[in-house]
Order: structure tokens, then C-alpha cells, then sequence
């Protein structure tokens, strides 16, 4: 069964673009990364997944049942961390947590308080009174504390430090291994790469490849560094070139024996080839698309 499956997903704003025929299928138990720069549409999905905006076309299953027949369902069962968060001022942290709770008809108390110990969070403090990281914390335990079948977060990590940044994803692990579906949308490719195993990429509103995690990273392109070079090579099949002092570095997507042909014929002190990081696999993506 899948956590969340679209069908031609659309979403347009008067004549303005949201997203376009996206097509996505997210397993259940899965650790899904949804990647993507700022407008490229991330957010415009979570909100047609939620029900928080009704699509202009297609089709969307969250959890087996479709948004636009039975929101309420679908909502009971979801953790739900929207990239900015607001709150109410004068209230304190845990009566936002309480209130968040009592609208599940749950009661919440002991996770809450053992998820406000892991993260570090002070909740007598007012919302007011905390800085944006820790308002972020209360949205994350507002999304966690009644232990949903399925987590779907946007940007969830901004504004932590690095130390919350891995407590955070430590509970979101141990609930993956214990059944739960984590949707990650995030423009933070380390984050996906070391915690996903599935992950969509997404630009200008439509879906350029959706895979394993292994398999994205398998595009043929290879990371090329020459040192101690005399003059730029004049290469096909290159992008992304840097050149700093007498290093050259560029991305090669053509064929393996072409490059050692090319290389042969230049002068160099020394290189090293190897895969890109996600980041330039990220990038290969959406060269190729443009071309």
C-alpha cells in the first residue's frame, strides 16, 4: 500500500503555475525525500496532500483514501510541520502542545514532555519569549507528540543548530523503523542523502526523476580534478567547470573511454576522477532538463 500516491497532480493559481502533472508514489514505511529549490512547487504538493488547497486537476491518495472525500481521515493520521510556523503570542509552549492535542482528541502529555526533554525545549516559556529555533521545536512536537502513521515536513530543520538538527532526525529514524512514513521536503541535499532512501526531484512545478536514493546517484557523471594544468580544456560533454590557480575541476557526462582519449592529449600534474555528491547530482538534473 502507499502512504501517498498522486496521479497527474495539478495545481494552478489563476494562470500562475503550482505544480503540473505530478505523478508520485510514496511506499509505505518509507524515508521519502521530496527535492526541490525554493518555487519549484515542493510546498504547493504538501498543501494539495493536506487538503489545505484543492487541486485544479488529477488525482491524490494520502494513507489509501483520497484527499478531496475524506480530509478529516487522512489529517487524524499525519504529522504535519509546515515550513514557517505561527502561533498564537501569550500562550505558553506546553498549552500549545495541549491545544494541539485536544484538537486530535488525545492526550499527549508524556510524549510531549519526553520530546521537549530530547529536544531541548523550555515549555513554560510563551511563544514570544522564545527564539525562532526553539518556536521551531514547537512546531516539530506539535507534528510528533501523537505518534502518526505518516510525518510530511517542509524545510523541517531551519533554524536548529546542528546538534537539534540530529536529535531530530535520531526520533524521526526510530519512528521510520517502527513503521512510519517520513515525506521530507527539503532544498538540503545532505539531509536527503543521508537519511532517505527514496526521493523526488522536483523543478518548475513538475517532476524530473523519482527513485531509490542508490540509483539517483548512478547517473554516469563523474567528478574530474586536474592539477598543475597549462591551459583550460576545451572538452565536450563538460559542465560546471571551476578553475582555481593551476586546478581545474568540471562534471563529464559522456562516455568513460572518450574522457581518457580527451585527457591524453593534455598536460597535467596529476588528477582524480570520482562520483559528484549529491549536490552536483542534484545539479546534473536540472542541466539536463534545460538542455
Amino acid at each position: 500500500m502507499f502512504a501517498i500516491e498522486t496521479t497527474n497532480l495539478t495545481k494552478y493559481y489563476g494562470k500562475s503555475r503550482g505544480i503540473v502533472d505530478v505523478n508520485l508514489s510514496v511506499e509505505k514505511g518509507d524515508f521519502f525525500g521530496f527535492i526541490g529549490p525554493n518555487g519549484a512547487g515542493k510546498s504547493t504538493t504538501i498543501r494539495t496532500l493536506l487538503g489545505l488547497i484543492s487541486p485544479t486537476n488529477g488525482i491524490a491518495k494520502v494513507l489509501g483514501k483520497n484527499i478531496t472525500e475524506a480530509p478529516t481521515d487522512i489529517l487524524s493520521n499525519i504529522g504535519y510541520l509546515p515550513s514557517e510556523t505561527v502561533f498564537y503570542h501569550g500562550m505558553k509552549a506546553r498549552e500549545i502542545l495541549k491545544l494541539s492535542a485536544d484538537l486530535r482528541n488525545q492526550d499527549c502529555k508524556k510524549e510531549a514532555e519526553t520530546l521537549c526533554e530530547r529536544l531541548e525545549l523550555d515549555p513554560s516559556k510563551k511563544i514570544e519569549e522564545l527564539s525562532f529555533g526553539n518556536r521551531k521545536k514547537v512546531g516539530i512536537i506539535c507534528a510528533l507528540q501523537h505518534q502518526p502513521q505518516l510525518y510530511i515536513l517542509d524545510e523541517p530543520t531551519s533554524g536548529l543548530d546542528p546538534l537539534m538538527q540530529r536529535e531530530f532526525f535520531s526520533i524521526l529514524e526510530e519512528r521510520n523503523q517502527n513503521g512510519a512514513t517520513v515525506f521530507l521536503s527539503s532544498h538540503i541535499l545532505s539531509e536527503v542523502g543521508r537519511h532517505c532512501k527514496h526521493a523526488a526531484v522536483i523543478r518548475e512545478g513538475q517532476i524530473l526523476v523519482s527513485d531509490s536514493i542508490d540509483k539517483l546517484g548512478h547517473t554516469g557523471v563523474k567528478r574530474v580534478m586536474l592539477r598543475g594544468i597549462k591551459q583550460i580544456p576545451e572538452m565536450m560533454h563538460t559542465k560546471d567547470i571551476k578553475v582555481e590557480n593551476d586546478i581545474v575541476q568540471f562534471l563529464y557526462d559522456g562516455k568513460p573511454e572518450q574522457l581518457l582519449k580527451e585527457l591524453s592529449s593534455l598536460s597535467f600534474e596529476d588528477i582524480n576522477i570520482s562520483d559528484p555528491d549529491l549536490e552536483e547530482i542534484f545539479m546534473h538534473y536540472y542541466i539536463k532538463e534545460e538542455k
